[in-house]
């Protein structure tokens, strides 16, 4: 089969309607628009009009704008919630969802420097801040990129 030879399957397309081609044609005079007025003489009035009301997009301006689909939602933890676990425990999303320090494994998660860290701990975790980095290692604990 060639490009060539392609055609639509047989009976899927039809001939467009004749509007507005004489009183015979079943659509003469009016062609389906009516009598008089604003629909019968242009295309209608644009997305979103009311007649000269204030529109909906007008009325609710927080709802305007868009939602980034590439936005990346985390698990938050601060250092401080750290301390929870024993001194040189190894602390991956999985011990953080057992303690409650987070909800959903389904989501990456990111460790904050809020609050200040008093034990030796080896901390996994998909991103870290800088703080939060420097506060592990002052501890002498250790920062694994998971």
């Amino acid at each position: 089969m060639r490009l060539n030879e392609l055609s639509p399957a047989e009976g899927s397309r039809h001939r467009s309607r004749r509007v507005g081609r004489g009183d015979g044609s079943g659509r003469g005079t009016y062609s389906g628009r009516g009598m008089k007025g604003q629909k019968a003489h242009h295309k209608g009035v644009r997305l979103g009009f009311e007649g000269g009301q204030l529109p909906l997009i007008k009325r609710l301006p927080r709802k305007r704008g868009f939602t980034n689909i590439f936005k990346i939602e985390f698990n938050v933890v601060n250092v401080s919630s750290l301390n929870v676990f024993e001194e040189g425990a190894e602390v991956s999303p999985k011990e953080m969802k057992d303690a409650g320090l987070i909800h959903s494994l389904s989501r990456p998660t990111k460790i904050l420097g809020n609050g200040d860290l008093e034990k030796s701990l080896t901390v996994r975790a998909d991103r870290f801040s800088s703080t939060a980095e420097e506060k592990i290692k002052a501890a002498q604990g250790t920062v694994r990129k998971a």
